[in-house]
């Protein structure tokens, strides 16, 4: 791609304003946390102070809105306790330009830092940053910047006491990211009846099981509700697909074929209706025709062999779902979290954690690290220039430009130009009204809350939507202390251009491209695929020594590494660099290979023998085959070298012309070893193969 579409890209990409469900009640309470620590420290104290407990409790607020799986109180005492922090070091180093600067970039670097923990923790630490540029123009002493730095930490405190006083539908969340889950295996459902061989997403199964995580206070309070379905929703896929499948299911055409197209839809309806009483917290309401298609016909079975097993388990799943969702919206009232809860480590256990995933990104090679490094040094330049600029509000064009800022190219240029647009609508707005209406404190504050919570509602429509709230905010916020509107608008507008220019001038000039480590995602993804297979076939060899939880953990690598990589691919996309040994068709080739792999592990494992089961010899051979070739497979994707899959293929036709091709495992371990060939040829190296040089369109 080149630099003109990728910036045509980004900048649509940055004016865009979605449709997304609006959550009134929780912006209300967040705005009623700002106006209630402005009013009343407005009240009890200065104008000055009233503005530097606002950032407080808007940045605690705010924070609060982001996808995170901790409980909402402890976000905003995490954002209180670090905007206190950098406040006070910040007012400390003030008073010395060129101390303020080198404590100003060391702060950047760690914060940029901070975005190795997840995105949460950066925008966290992000917000500090801003609070410290910001909240030191304001005058006072070393015992006065105490007194700020308390302030600020009251602002989070205080939302943090409205989200436990005022609790607006708890494990709302949770409840949604279950429910998702189980409608995405319904559309799933369906999507199968039309293309037996439909890809899933499992990205919304991998975010039910990250809600699923809690705390042991979260463990004793939870509704039963959100306790078993997701389990039986994980064991429902496989199920599903190997139904559809024709070449392990039922056949492609026919009264079978016909009785698989009902079964999947009564599934999908069944799932949604579980999925809707799950969000809304309400019994579960079977449709009767549905519960109608779920038995066995009057007149027998119209489904024979492995068609009609995953239709017997695909009942029984869906018996489960019902019967897990289907209980009174109760809590456990003290008698401890179940043993299949997944307990989240509290925030002391996550230091070392932390500390372990710093260290991994602490490299020059790391996309996060250079991020952390390009960060500290745009925030130090464009202090610099704000103070050689005769323009004021120094803190204006580093703020902007680090509110913009992130780790990859596509989301720093959408959210520049985003600031920029949606900045200059905020102040020209804000300020028009501070000219015309001339308001008080008190009317600015009533104004700074309209705008925060506008921001609150609007927050996940669009970057320059919540950019243009952002500045209407400052405008009335600063207008409380008394600033001018005329300078607050003119000023603020430049500065944020600069900023925004600093922000994308710095990934043209020391980016951190996805697209050269494409072929490390591959790999990442071929050999995360290939050990989740070899847990399936090792259940197939020996079913008496069968390890359900390696199964899964493997299953759950490869859900992360496949997430990675489709991240990675994403991001890649909108690079304006050519490739470095992978074309976008041999992309595509391989990414299309890679997921019929492991959807074919997948309808291996929805068959797995029971424990009193025969050994199977030739998935034996087949899998030390496999184990002997992944690992040179995998250094091959990495160094551009032709794959050699001849020893799992010379396996499977000793297994197959000792056994036939009639058995489930025979028919699945075809299908995998055909996507491993179908991989051989996406990335087969050569000016003759599909490998060869070409822009990325």
């Amino acid at each position: 791609m080149t630099w003109s579409s990728a910036l045509r890209k980004t900048v649509r990409a940055g004016l865009t304003v979605e449709r997304t469900r609006l959550e009134p009640l929780l912006a209300l309470r967040a705005a009623c946390g700002v106006a209630l620590v402005v009013g009343l420290i407005l009240w009890l104290g200065s104008p000055t102070l009233a503005v530097s407990s606002a950032f407080g409790a808007f940045a605690a607020g705010l924070v609060t809105f982001q996808r995170s799986w901790r409980p909402r109180p402890v976000l905003a005492l995490g954002v209180a306790v670090g905007l206190g922090v950098s406040t006070f070091l910040g007012y400390l180093a003030a008073a010395d330009h060129v101390v303020f600067g080198a404590l100003l970039t060391v702060w950047t670097l760690l914060a940029g830092m901070a975005w190795a923990l997840g995105p949460v923790s950066g925008l966290v630490a992000t917000q500090t940053i801003a609070v410290m540029l910001v909240t030191v123009t304001l005058p006072t002493t070393v015992p006065g910047a105490l007194v700020h730095a308390g302030l600020i930490a009251v602002g989070g405190l205080a939302q943090a006491a409205l989200i436990v006083l005022v609790p607006i539908r708890p494990w709302g969340r949770q409840r949604d990211a279950l429910a998702d889950a189980l409608a995405a295996e319904a559309d799933y459902a369906r999507r199968l009846r039309h293309d037996p061989v439909a890809l899933f997403d499992p990205h919304p199964l991998m975010d039910a099981r990250e809600a699923a995580a809690l705390t042991p206070r979260q463990a004793r309070s939870r509704p039963r509700q959100l306790g078993g379905p997701r389990g039986v929703a994980e064991r429902l896929r496989p199920v599903l697909a190997s139904l559809a499948d024709p070449d392990v299911g039922a056949p492609a055409e026919g009264p079978e074929r016909e009785r698989v197209r009902d079964l999947l839809a009564a599934a999908a309806a069944v799932l949604d209706a579980v999925a809707r009483a799950i969000r809304r917290g309400r019994p579960v309401r079977l449709p009767a025709d549905a519960v109608a298609v779920l038995q066995v016909p009057e007149g027998g079975p119209v489904l024979h062999g492995a068609a009609r097993r995953s239709a017997l388990r695909l009942m029984a799943l869906l018996g489960d779902v019902v019967e897990a969702a289907d209980e009174p919206v109760r809590t456990e009232g003290g008698h401890g979290p179940e043993p299949r809860f997944l307990l989240r480590p509290s925030v002391p256990r996550l230091i070392p954690v932390g500390l372990r995933a710093l260290r991994r990104e602490a490299r020059w090679s790391s996309a996060v690290g250079r991020h952390a490094v390009r960060s500290a040094v745009v925030v130090l330049i464009g202090y610099a220039l704000g103070r050689a600029l005769p323009l004021g509000h120094t803190y204006w064009a580093p703020m902007s430009a680090i509110m913009v800022m992130r780790p990859n190219f596509a989301q720093t240029y959408a959210r520049g130009v985003a600031r920029a647009a949606g900045t200059v609508v905020g102040v020209a707005v804000a300020g028009a009204l501070m000219a015309l209406a001339h308001p008080g404190e008190w009317v600015s504050a009533a104004l700074a809350v309209v705008s925060v919570g506008l921001l609150y509602l609007l927050t996940n429509t669009g970057y320059s939507v919540a950019s243009a709230c952002i500045g209407a905010y400052v405008v009335f916020l600063l207008g409380i202390a008394g600033a001018g509107w005329s300078q607050t608008v003119y000023e603020r507008v430049a500065l944020t251009l600069l900023g925004g220019l600093l922000a994308m001038a710095s990934y043209a000039l020391f980016p951190a491209w996805e697209t050269p480590q494409l072929r490390d995602r591959l790999a990442d993804w071929l050999d995360a695929n290939g050990r989740y297979a070899l847990a399936v076939l090792a259940v197939f060899a020996r079913p008496a020594d069968r390890r359900p939880r390696r199964v899964r953990e493997a299953l759950l690598d490869q859900r992360a590494v496949r997430s990675a990589w489709e991240d990675a691919s994403d991001r890649a996309l909108h690079e304006p660099v050519r490739h470095r040994g992978l074309s976008r068709t041999a992309e595509r080739g391989a990414d299309a290979a890679l997921a019929t792999m492991g959807r074919a592990t997948m309808l291996l494992e929805a068959h797995v023998p029971d424990a009193a089961a025969q050994p199977s010899k030739g998935a034996a051979e087949f899998a030390a085959a496999l184990e002997a070739a992944l690992p040179d497979a995998v250094r091959a994707v990495r160094e551009r070298r032709a794959l050699d899959w001849s020893g799992p293929r010379a396996a499977l036709d000793a297994w197959r012309e000792r056994e036939g091709d009639d058995s489930v495992d025979v028919r699945g371990t075809e299908l995998l070893t055909d996507a491993l060939d179908e991989l051989a040829v996406a990335l087969s190296p050569g000016p003759g193969g599909r490998n060869r040089a070409a822009r990325r369109p």
